[in-house]
């Protein structure tokens, strides 16, 4: 695992890096089950796309409130009692399921969306730029896709279990018991959450960042920083929304069930996500990331401009491309937007983890207008996010020139 002679993780890095990157499948897991429950609790409650996409919005509503405080927790505790604080937080939401599930109420399920939301503020902040430490700087943004691509491994598991569980054969509506797939993750978690408290994990030093006068330079004197920042959140608009609606997308046009849905998200969509970003992973160790985030932009503002024009089965197989196309975005803005931070990294860190906040902002945005429109046209929301990322990778080549 290298580039030009440098290692993707240094040796002495090399079981943390294996250790943490368990955790991305963990919370792969938790965002893609999501997907699913958005369509489950439409034909379950009989509630409209907007009031279903609430299951989203409060989640990642506990990035935004929960991304500061997890930042200044980090920072003063050190990353392995970031991820144990996260671990718990998501093990004891999942297990709200259960009662949510007996009392059968929609604002329970939202209550324990909101404390996985939390949990997964922590685990990420503190997981991401570790994982971007564990090497030479030339090599972040490769070592964190391949992390991420394991994030994908548990995106593909989640829409497939739940889908199984909740969908019936037929279309027959919704069935199952939503509390089962939450209630195993939960006890997983809690198991996992064990494990961190028994390990060492080594904390990165940085360095002071000056300027020429010897004075500290500032957080947001960085504009490449508040750029990636916009970038990310826009990303979050576009890659939430198109997974949270998904489903309604192709049984509404008439190709398939909500069962065969979730399949098709799982190995179709998901499945291309996953090989993306161990594809990403390998060609940037040759190329540039910004190079390879710019045409990976250019491939979504395409492809979902293709699904807006409404084109039959051209816009399925380009909704499906674009799952390939993205799957670099995150990690790749993520590990340009911290790159010479120093001693700023992790507040950056929790604030750029406010970004998931557009999954909050995106689904309700596209449900309003699908709600009032054909559901392609609802695709106006993530394709300009993507014009936003493209602009973004577009500037970060340029400075490379």
């Amino acid at each position: 695992m290298k580039k030009k002679g440098i290692a993707l993780v240094e040796r002495q890095y090399l079981f943390p890096f294996v250790l943490i990157t368990s955790l991305f499948f963990l919370w792969g897991f938790a965002h893609a089950i999501l997907d699913v429950l958005n369509k489950h609790f439409q034909e379950l409650l009989t509630i409209t796309r907007t009031h279903s996409a609430m299951i989203q919005a409060t989640m990642y509503m506990g990035y935004f409130i929960m991304a500061i405080p997890a930042g200044l927790f980090i920072n003063r505790h050190g990353y392995r009692k970031g991820v144990v604080l996260g671990l718990l937080l998501y093990g004891i939401g999942s297990l709200l399921f259960i009662p949510g599930q007996y009392i059968a109420s929609f604002n329970m399920f939202l209550f324990s969306l909101f404390v996985i939301g939390c949990g997964l503020t922590f685990l990420e902040t503190a997981a991401n730029p570790y994982v971007t430490e564990l090497g030479a700087r030339e090599t972040a943004a490769s070592r964190l896709n391949f992390a991420q691509s394991f994030n994908g491994l548990g995106c593909i598991f989640a829409p497939i279990l739940t889908g199984l569980l909740l969908f019936s054969d037929e279309d027959k509506g919704a069935s199952g018991n939503v509390a089962l797939p939450y209630a195993v993750m939960g006890v997983i978690v809690l198991l996992a959450a064990l494990a961190f408290m028994r390990v060492r994990l080594p904390e990165i030093p940085h360095e002071e960042e000056v300027d020429s006068e010897g004075h500290r330079v500032g957080l947001w004197a960085h504009k490449l920083f508040v750029f990636g920042l916009v970038a990310l959140f826009a990303y979050e608009v576009s890659e939430i929304s198109i997974n949270s609606f998904f489903i309604n997308y192709v049984t509404e046009v008439g190709w398939m069930n909500a069962r065969d849905a979730s399949l098709v998200l799982s190995f179709g969509g998901l499945g291309l996500f996953m090989v993306g970003r161990f594809v990403g992973s390998w060609i940037m160790r040759r190329v540039r990331a910004e190079k390879m985030l710019f045409w990976c932009a250019t491939g979504t503002v395409i492809t979902t401009l293709l699904v807006i024009l409404d084109l039959g089965s051209v816009s399925f197989v380009a909704l499906l491309c674009g799952y390939a196309f993205e799957a670099i975005m995150f990690p790749t803005i993520f590990a340009l937007s911290l790159k010479g931070l120093g001693s700023h990294t992790k507040r950056a860190s929790s604030f750029l983890m406010m970004s998931p906040v557009g999954g909050a902002v995106g689904p309700v945005l596209m449900g309003l207008v699908g709600d009032h429109a054909d559901m392609h046209w609802a695709f106006v929301v993530p394709f300009v996010g993507y014009v936003v990322v493209w602009f973004y990778a577009r500037h970060m080549m340029q400075q490379k020139n």
